[in-house]
């Protein structure tokens, strides 16, 4: 376990969860094709699943791509997924990306996993930037970004086209390591 609060605890993805991811795509099928369409199609039933979260965990041990789970302590119903992905070990840069089942959503969760997750990139695995982008029409992941002092950095005109649709302009925001430790 990462880390826990408010009664829920982020993980590192394992073997076990293939069934619950499996369930909260399927779910939240219609709110995650628009921004997590890989995640989605390779999630669609438990098979996929068990190939998708092997290959996360082998990702996640070679340092490719971190996956966390987001699961409620007593139900260990599963919340949310997040990602550390598009990982530059050079620059020291990585970005986050999550999904959040409807049944989950505005009670802060996100926010608060992210916050935990921004102290465990940077201390224990050296990231010194960390980068969100979110479509400006996507509100609540704004104001995550906003609320762990991430800073708007520019527009990146037509970085992401959702299937079937024209590419949207997308917000990049990024936090940054610091060099003082505060006391």
């Amino acid at each position: 376990m990462i880390a826990a609060f408010d009664g829920f605890e982020i993980s590192a993805v394992h073997g076990g969860d293939a069934w619950k991811i499996c369930n909260l795509m399927v779910a939240n099928e219609e709110r995650f094709k628009r921004y997590f369409p890989k995640t989605l199609e390779q999630n669609l039933s438990p098979t996929l699943s068990q190939l998708f979260v092997e290959q996360k965990v082998k990702q996640f041990e070679s340092k490719e791509e971190f996956l966390f789970t987001l699961k409620h302590s007593e139900t260990r119903a599963l919340a949310a997924l997040i990602y550390i992905k598009e990982l530059d070990w050079e620059k020291g840069q990585g970005e986050f990306a999550y999904c959040i089942g409807y049944t989950f959503e505005g009670r802060g969760l996100i926010t608060k996993a992210i916050k935990f997750l921004t102290v465990y990139a940077f201390d224990e695995l050296g990231l010194k930037t960390l980068q969100i982008i979110v479509n400006k029409d996507n509100p609540a992941s704004i104001k995550v970004a906003l609320k762990n002092d991430f800073e708007w950095q520019k527009t990146l005109a037509k970085a992401y086209a959702p299937p079937g649709e024209s590419p949207l302009d997308m917000e990049l925001y990024e936090r940054y390591k610091s060099e003082v430790k505060s006391s």
